[in-house]
């Protein structure tokens, strides 16, 4: 069994707090048919990188039913601006388009099998999972960027088309472990390809 959720597999339960001082559970999104949950952070060079491209791309397909939920997993002890108080604070500040979700006891991250920050989870009306992996080919700096698999993959879903790409290998940092090393990953999460 592949230690990332794979293609045709259920999205998973979870019950979140949110920046917003709400929770959230997996329920709470099913008004949309489209379900992007993604794995991201505050402090990852790729996941500031990228989150404007990222904004862009929740925006142009919230009209097509997209919802995003973007959770932070990593363990605040390794990098403290990964607080949840710093998670609400860079929401003030930056106004993203989607729910920030905090994993705290790491639980989700490790049932979704994320890799990396950001990882993308793209789920079709029936929750099952149609792409997994980066959303664009340069997070780090989009100026040279040459793909947009996010894009494409939304694009291609919510025009009920196959998913042309349905994995790639996300591009990022890899999750902070509560416990472990920064560079620590679990022996079993190997590339996706």
């Amino acid at each position: 069994m592949s230690y990332t959720l794979q293609p045709g597999q259920k999205a998973i339960s979870f019950r979140l707090p949110a920046t917003d001082g709400k929770e959230y559970s997996l329920s709470d999104f099913d008004e949309y048919p489209y379900l992007v949950v993604f794995f991201t952070c505050n402090h990852c060079p790729y996941v500031i990188g990228s989150d404007e491209v990222t904004r862009a791309t929740a925006e142009k397909f919230r009209d097509k039913g997209v919802a995003f939920a973007g959770i932070n997993s990593n363990s605040e002890h390794t990098y403290e601006e990964d607080s949840f108080p710093n998670m609400v604070n860079r929401m003030k500040e930056h106004n993203f388009p989607w729910k920030y979700l905090y994993d705290r006891d790491q639980t989700v991250v490790k049932a979704y099998g994320g890799l990396k920050t950001p990882h993308f989870f793209v789920f079709n009306r029936a929750r099952e999972l149609v792409y997994t992996g980066r959303g664009v080919d340069s997070p780090r700096d989009t100026s040279r960027m040459t793909v947009n698999d996010l894009d494409r993959a939304l694009d291609e879903l919510t025009s009920g088309r196959k998913i042309s790409v349905p994995v790639t290998n996300p591009i990022g940092c890899n999750i902070k472990w509560e416990g472990r090393d920064a560079k620590w990953m679990p022996p079993e999460a190997c590339d996706l390809v």
